[in-house]
């Protein structure tokens, strides 16, 4: 199977150097609309599909976006392997603004957003137990090194809703969870491509120290934009070299993200709503051809 390489973040990650035969496309979603249209283009002959998630000029909120769209969205155009680029807060000394992470786990704190594209009528639970494909952050690694970039691999993102910042009593209780960064993004969108069969990956750009820092004060949304825009060419020559060096041919995830529903559905044939199989053509394709 053909690797197609997916990037989901802001603006600056969708206008890479290098890329050939750009084009915009609406990709229509029964889960409701995108976050935008999704641009389909080539660099070094390995096809890439960026999707701003926000939006081109920022027009959704976290909460706001429509995270199960933007996943069937992705798949419809063929993504196999996803990479987040996303901002976040520091809750370590060590994790200075500027620094990239490469997320290993996640703390999911969301409440007002839809998790999964199944339910009543067809029932599956996947295992969130390793929530990153750790051969597509290897490669992100590598692209890293090969830059010169400076990043920390591992960690845990937790992923508050937002649109507010964290209060301090907030800050200091993830702090004493052992997490090490916050955002807002993360989360369900891990939990629905790992449903959809897309390998995931988490690239987290430190943008502040969040509230608890007692020399940074509070988070200052100028500040972030300062160090995102600073961080931008970084990224760029990041994300470029991972596509040059990635794998053309998709490679078997080792824990599974490849065939998360090889043993998920739950709900017996006889029983499963069509409707809501009917919206699962793309996420649950390839079980429910064979009657899984």
């Amino acid at each position: 199977m053909q690797s197609v390489l997916g990037f989901i973040g802001g603006s600056g990650f969708y206008d890479l150097p290098g890329l050939t035969a750009p084009e915009w496309r609406h990709v229509e979603s029964p889960w409701g609309e995108p976050s935008d249209a999704i641009l389909f283009a080539e660099l070094d002959g390995l096809p890439v599909r960026f999707l701003p998630r926000h939006g081109r000029g920022h027009v959704h909120s976290p909460t706001d976006i429509n995270y199960r769209a933007n996943i069937d969205a992705l798949k419809r155009a063929g993504v196999t392997d996803l990479v987040s680029v996303s901002a976040c807060g520091s809750l370590r000394d060590d994790l200075s603004p500027g620094m990239i992470v490469l997320v290993e786990q996640f703390i999911d704190r969301t409440f007002a957003r839809e998790k999964s594209f199944f339910g009543k009528g067809c029932v599956a639970h996947v295992s969130m137990a390793h929530p990153v494909s750790p051969r597509l952050v290897e490669r992100i690694a590598a692209a890293a090194d090969a830059e010169g970039i400076r990043y920390h691999w591992g960690g845990t993102y937790i992923t508050m809703e937002g649109p507010q910042f964290s209060s301090r009593a907030e800050s200091e209780l993830y702090r004493s969870w052992g997490c090490d960064v916050i955002g807002m993004t993360n989360m369900p969108e891990a939990k629905l491509a790992r449903e959809a069969e897309i390998s995931y990956a988490s690239v987290a750009m430190v943008t502040d120290y969040d509230c608890w820092h007692p020399e940074h004060g509070n988070v200052d949304v100028q500040d972030i934009l300062r160090v995102l825009a600073d961080n931008r060419d970084k990224g760029q020559r990041l994300l470029v070299r991972l596509a040059r060096a990635f794998p053309r041919e998709r490679e078997a995830c080792p824990v599974g993200s490849d065939r998360a529903l090889e043993h998920a559905l739950m709900t017996a044939p006889d029983k499963r709503d069509p409707a809501l199989l009917a919206k699962l053509d793309a996420v649950a394709g390839r079980v429910l051809a064979r009657g899984g």
